[in-house]
């Protein structure tokens, strides 16, 4: 461990490339890490729904919007709260409003998360950066000084060189598996999300339909019926 820090202090110009690397990942690993594990995810999304389609069905759209308004920080809340905006609109602007919802969504999951397979690569190609440059200057010293002092010259040259190399994949190593351990989180956040759009889109249509609810305005609700019901993408 003293050797360690002893190459760190030593090499700190060669060094410091990768610990501002380390730092930023670690700052990114955690914000992801506290958004995606507690922030984001919604707990009891069943009840929740329940809850909604209670509202939803019994026509009380804006208490449905504020039960929303309580968990602001939950992307699946908000592509539902933004359905409930439109819900007295024609079902194509809805589709609309609830793929633009989708998609801010998903840019709030998806977010910082790519930093980290960068960070990874960038860790690794400066540790063989240090490697290479640890060899030119072990050789260099090498090539100037007496037999004596050779072998000793070249293993400190290569010692250098060698954690250089073992720095860049102690920073990379664990950024790889946090980008994979948040992307698998950030997959199954992207698909709750997709099914509360489809969810709402269609608790919304049971509603118009629903023969104990006023219907909308008669010319929505002809283009409503006569229109087959697409999907989230309007195909």
């Amino acid at each position: 461990m003293n050797h360690f820090l002893t190459f760190i202090s030593e090499n700190l110009e060669h060094v410091a490339p990768i610990l501002i690397a380390a730092a930023l990942a670690l700052v990114i690993t955690i914000e992801r890490t506290r958004a995606l594990l507690f922030a984001y995810p919604l707990r009891g999304s069943a009840a929740f729904f329940d809850r909604i389609r209670n509202m939803v069905m019994s026509d009380r759209i804006n208490e449905a919007i504020v039960l929303c308004d309580l968990y602001k920080e939950k992307p699946v809340v908000s592509v539902v709260k933004e359905g409930l905006i439109r819900a007295h609109q024609p079902e194509n602007i809805i589709e609309h409003g609830l793929q633009i919802a989708v998609s801010e969504a998903m840019d709030r999951v998806q977010k910082g998360t790519s930093f980290l397979a960068t960070i990874a690569n960038v860790a690794t190609l400066l540790g063989l950066f240090g490697t290479i440059l640890g060899l030119i200057q072990s050789f260099e010293a090498v090539g100037n000084a007496n037999a004596q002092q050779r072998s000793t010259l070249l293993a400190n040259g290569i010692s250098t060189a060698m954690n250089a190399t073992m720095m860049g994949l102690a920073v990379a190593i664990p950024c790889m598996i946090a980008f994979s351990y948040l992307i698998n989180r950030s997959n199954r956040l992207q698909t709750e999300i997709d099914r509360s759009a489809v969810k709402i889109l269609d608790l919304l249509k049971q509603r118009y339909y629903s023969s104990d609810t006023p219907s909308p305005d008669t010319d929505t609700a002809s283009r409503m019926r006569n229109h087959r019901s697409p999907g989230l993408g309007g195909t």
